[in-house]
């Protein structure tokens, strides 16, 4: 496979922030080394499943990967926890798990996993998913930005039509009053 292609888009999604969340630190270990090889430099992780939200709320990720087999909190729960948190954002979490069943993942799927990796992982499959899930999150942050800018733009206008229509009033009631 050409590698060349997609690694130089990698550049784009450098800065942009993952945290990892495995309770194995030698799969912490390995994915923050993929990571930091391609060039991405705001990694956070973490082996302890119960410090995800306030990690999430520090930290402010643009995806998240996630084991599901962990002690404490599942990855399930903190799923669960999350989609709760942050329903109005697009917050991509990608499951990474050894069990493959179809059950696992109808699971995850239905709450709010994004994508899959299995594990053993695959380096180029794992940077591959990961850029695509970046990608996506990329954009839905340019809409929701986009989104902003125009209700402020509506909002703006929307009170100069406000003070014109008192200034009106205002004219058509000394005119009015001249009468």
């Amino acid at each position: 496979m050409d590698t060349t292609n997609w690694k130089g888009d990698l550049a784009a999604y450098s800065k942009m922030k993952i945290l990892i969340v495995d309770d194995e630190p030698a799969n912490v270990a390995l994915l923050e080394d993929m990571l930091g090889e391609q060039g991405y430099t705001q990694l956070k992780s973490t082996t302890d499943s119960r410090r995800v939200l306030e990690l999430c709320d520090e930290f402010d990720p643009d995806l998240i990967l996630l084991d599901l087999f962990m002690p404490h909190v599942d990855g399930f729960a903190v799923l669960e926890s999350l989609r709760g948190d942050r329903s109005e954002v697009y917050l991509p979490i990608i499951v990474l798990t050894a069990d493959v069943n179809e059950e696992t993942k109808r699971r995850a799927l239905n709450l709010g996993a994004t994508d899959f990796l299995n594990k053993p992982l695959d380096y180029i499959e794992v940077l591959l998913r990961i850029r695509n899930i970046l990608e996506t999150r990329r954009i839905h942050r340019l809409l929701d930005n986009r989104c902003a800018a125009l209700e402020d733009a509506v909002h703006a206008r929307t009170s100069e039509l406000q003070a014109a229509k008192a200034a009106l009033e205002q004219v058509q009631g000394k005119i009015t009053a001249e009468l």
